[in-house]
This record gives structure tokens, sequence and C-alpha cells, in this order.
């Protein structure tokens, strides 16, 4: 075994990884360890590495791994990209994600192109040197301090594509400072009543087989752990029990860093790479934001969002909208106000969405594709504009919100999208010549709008407003703002005069006129009915909540009075 001498001072790497089963909170974890680190002022680049053959996650359907966050530069990734952001309120992009189907790809055109001068080429040593390439890419080009990489799956499960990943962490230990995260599981048998380590030691004894020894521990558990258990890691693993935390199930996610900074997390990493942590740490903003997430607010909300992404066999799933509820979230916490969810399965509730929605102070199409459910989605837009409910659509919600004036209000009855009914004679909203300057091939020939786009947004209108009274403009003068994309299709200009003719408000459109980006309805026929072809969601972060967000839960506060 090659000795390790003369190591590499800068970056350090800090690899997390996950035991007993998948979302054990790795993500949290690693945006925590991230947050805490840079608190101590120190740079940091997240990254997230996952195991499976897609290219990145726009293909998974949301049921199966969550919402797809989206980043600037127009990466589809996991969720927990979102986190990093949030927590970190700073981008991520392309090097802060990695796939195993990005890697063999690449790997594959190599070979094509006979860069491996006639060698076999393996997983090891090739895709593994593919991935420590990748990550000191993500080290060079962010020049932090610390690069935090989080292994998505759990150590030791069938597939084992991630054993790769843990082979490079263990390569890269030999020139490098490394330290090993190890999140794990301790469950609390409700016919035993106390908790149960057995679980967590497999997954600790898989990772010591893969070369790879935790120095530090991270619990999640239904309740605190007490000093029994940490003996038991402590004693079998010769870990020290200062190097073991207990990251208890808690009541919101914003609340783990401050949980695992009063147990010493970073000043017991920082100490590891023998580098200096500060005595006391400014978190005043997000013990700020902690407390107001905590109080009890006497102002409720019943906030519906209208979608099809939610069953999972017989389980009821969020996490497909996850941005939205976290941006939700955030703006009702800015307004001292809970927001209660309304979640509403458009394709089920098609015949009763007025039932579905009765008592709702605020209506949100989101994001979504296909003909499945759009029709209840529709439903969903006409019963909020005729009702004067707060309405905000976002990407598919505006198209769709296009849709429903068209067939309600112009009376153009087969009014319908090129993807929904493509042998209608009225595509409101249409696909479009494909350009290279504003899309990319997703396969197939599918083009997509992807990442951050510029808008022009028109003065007098609500969405002029709205960015204008939170200053967040990119550039004021020209009223100029960027939000990120993610669609196949776009409204069709051969309707926009004869809608703008019928009270149809066009309020944003890109600089050269081309995208529309923003439509409404006056003032004086709605006070609150806005939809965006961008998405908000993927920007909005805990200490500065998007305005959007902030407008519609002020507006949805007017309502419910």
């Amino acid at each position: 075994m090659p000795k390790k001498k003369n190591l590499k001072t800068s970056p350090k790497f800090i690899f997390v990884s996950g035991g007993v089963m998948s979302a054990v909170g790795k993500g949290v974890v690693a945006a925590s360890i991230s947050l805490l680190l840079k608190k101590n002022g120190y740079t940091v680049c997240p990254i997230k590495v996952e195991n499976n053959l897609n290219v990145d996650f726009g293909t998974i359907n949301p049921i199966e791994h969550g919402d797809p966050f989206l980043t600037q530069d127009g990466t589809e990734t996991d969720i927990d990209l979102g986190n990093y952001e949030r927590f970190l309120d700073q981008e991520v992009g392309y090097d802060n994600f990695m796939t195993m189907g990005q890697l063999y790809l690449k790997v594959i055109m190599d070979e094509r192109d006979m860069k491996y001068n006639g060698e076999d080429v393996e997983p090891i040593p090739d895709v593994v040197n593919e991935i420590i390439r990748r990550w000191k890419k993500a080290a060079r080009e962010s020049k932090a301090d610390f690069i935090v990489l989080e292994f998505g799956g759990t150590v030791g499960e069938y597939e084992n594509n991630n054993g790769l990943y843990y082979e490079a962490a263990r390569w890269l230990g030999f020139d490098y400072q490394v330290a090993h995260v190890h999140v794990t599981y301790v469950p609390v048998p409700p016919h035993i009543g106390e908790p149960k380590s057995k679980p967590a030691q497999f997954g600790i004894k898989a990772l010591m087989n893969m070369g790879i020894y935790p120095n530090f521990i991270v619990i999640r558990s239904e309740i605190p752990v007490d000093k029994q258990r940490k003996y038991k890691f402590s004693h079998k693993f010769r870990i020290d029990p200062e190097d073991i935390f207990s990251n208890e199930n808690l009541d919101h996610i914003e609340q783990v860093p401050t949980h695992l900074h009063k147990q010493k997390i970073d000043q017991r990493i920082l100490e590891f790479f023998d580098m200096k942590h500060k005595k006391s740490l400014n978190l005043k903003d997000w013990n700020k934001y902690l407390t107001a997430l905590n109080a009890k607010s006497k102002k409720k909300l019943k906030i519906a969002i209208v979608g099809k992404y939610f069953a999972t066999g017989e389980a009821q799933l969020i996490d497909s909208y996850y941005a939205l509820v976290k941006s939700l979230e955030q703006a009702g916490v800015h307004n001292k106000t809970e927001i209660q969810f309304v979640f509403v399965n458009s394709e089920k509730e098609e015949k009763s969405m007025d039932k579905a929605l009765k008592n709702v102070d605020g209506i949100i199409v989101p994001i979504g594709w296909g003909k499945r459910g759009a029709q209840g989605k529709i439903e969903a837009v006409r019963l909020a504009r005729e009702n004067k409910i707060p309405y905000l659509g976002l990407c598919y919600g505006m198209q769709l919100a296009c849709v429903e004036y068209a067939r309600n209000v112009l009376n153009i009855k087969d009014a319908d999208t090129q993807e929904n009914n493509p042998n209608t004679k009225n595509k409101i909203i249409h696909s479009i010549p494909f350009n290279k300057k504003y899309q990319v091939i997703k396969g197939k020939g599918t083009s997509m709008r992807l990442g951050g786009y510029d808008c022009i947004l028109k003065e007098n209108t609500l969405a002029y407003s709205i960015y204008n009274n939170h200053n967040a403009f990119k550039d004021k003068k020209t009223h100029l703002i960027n939000e990120r994309h993610r669609h196949r299709f776009e409204f069709n200009n051969d309707y926009r005069k004869q809608m703008e003719e019928n009270g149809f408000i066009f309020s944003g459109t890109s600089p050269d006129n081309f995208f529309v980006e923003f439509i409404e309805l006056p003032k004086k026929v709605h006070p609150f009915f806005i939809a965006t072809q961008g998405h908000p969601e993927y920007k909005s972060t805990p200490l500065n909540p998007h305005p959007i967000f902030l407008e519609f839960v002020k507006a949805a506060l007017k309502f419910r009075k």
C-alpha cells in the first residue's frame, strides 16, 4: 500500500456517506457542515455524486427521485443541490453534480476517440480516474478551501455502483487531506423501546470493507442518541465519543446546522485538519429565521398546489414539489404566517375541482408535463380567475393560464397546447424551431430552454411592482430580471395581439420581445393573477425569499380577510 506522505494541504476533502437506508439525511448534513465551515470563514464547494445511469435528473419522474433542482447554468440535478443553495446562499451548477451515467458516457466516448491507446477500458481504473478528474476540476475552478462531497445511495447497496466513488475517495486520500463523515440510522423499534445499533454497525463494516474508515459519525434516529449508544460505536470502531453526533428528528431541516454546531461538529472537523475555528459563529440571521420558523403564528393560510406528482403507491409524496413548498414556507415565515398546504391531484379531482379548492386562500399550478391531469389544472385556473382567488402559475401553470383564457374568454374552444393536442388548429402554446442561442437538445431532437434567461418587465404591471418593491432587478434602468427556465414549449405569438385586445397582459418578455415570460390580469379585473414561464422557486432561500412568493402570500392574506 502506498505510504501517505507529503499530502497536499489544499483543498481539504470531506466525504459524506450514508448507511442503513436511503433518505437518511446525508444531503442536509453535508449542507449543514458546508454552512458551518463557511461561517468559520472558509470557502466551500459542495458536490453530490449519484449512482444511476441517467445523464441528468431531468428525465426522471419526480415521484421517483423528488423535484429535480434546476441550477442557473441549466443543469437538472438532484434535490439535495437545492439544499446546498438554500443553506449556503451560493449558486451551484454542473461541476457540483455528477452521475454514473455522465462518467460512463465520458469514458466510452474517450474510448471511441482512441484516447486509451488500445488498453482495456475498465471501471477500475478508468471510471475512477474520471471521477477524480471531475473532483479536481471542481476544486480547481471553485478555488475552495473545502470540497464537501456527498455520496448518493447507501454503502454496500445491491447495485454497488457507488463503490467506484468510494474507491476514488480512497485513492484521493493518498494525495490530499481527507475526512469521512458517515451518516447512519439507529432505529427505535416500538416493540423494544430502545435504540438498536446493529444495522448501523453492518453499514460501517461495509464502509470499512471498501477501505474507508469513518472519522466522524452522525446518527439519525427518532430520539436523541444516548451515551450508551455512543459508547458502543466508540468501543467497537475506536472513534472518539466527541466525534459521534446525534441528529435526531427535528421539526425543520433548517435546525440541523445549529443543532450540530452545538455539538461542536465544525470545531472537531477543523481540529482534525489542524485548522483554526472561530470561538463564536455569526449565526444571527439564521437563528432569527429559525425563531420565526418555530413561532406559532396567529395568521394561517390555505394554499393549494394543483399538480399530479403526489402519489407513490399508497403513499403521499410532496418531494415532487419540494422547492416550491420550501419557497412558500420561507415566504410565510417572513410574513409571520403559517402556510397550510392543500395538495390537489389534478387528475383525480378534475370533475370536482370546485370542491377540492373550497375555502383555499391561494392557488398555484406548478411545473408539469403532458396531457394527464391538464384539464384539472385548467379548471383550477378558471376557478381562480372567476372567483378572484390569488393565482400563481409556474411554467406549465403559465401555459395553461393562457389556454384557459383563450377558451373561456376569447371563446376559442379548441385552444390547447401542442404538447397535449398536436392536431388542434389553435395552438396557444407551441414548439419553435431549434436555436442554439436559446435551447439545448434533450434526446431524439427534443429542444428545451434550460437555465437562467433575461426578461424585460413592463412598467405599471403587477410583475414590475413585485420586483421593484423588493429591489430585485438585475438592471433597474432597463427593467431587466433573470429567472431559471426548464420547459419545451412557448407561447404562440400569433395570439398575442388578440389576447391583449381582450384584457390579457403580457407583462414580461425576453429582451428581443420574442418569448413571453410573464402574463397577468389587470388589477381592476383580478387582485392577484400572475404567471411566469420561469421558476422563481429555484432561487428562493430562507434568508432571501423570492419576491413573487412574498407578494403571493401577502395577496392571499388580503383575500382571506
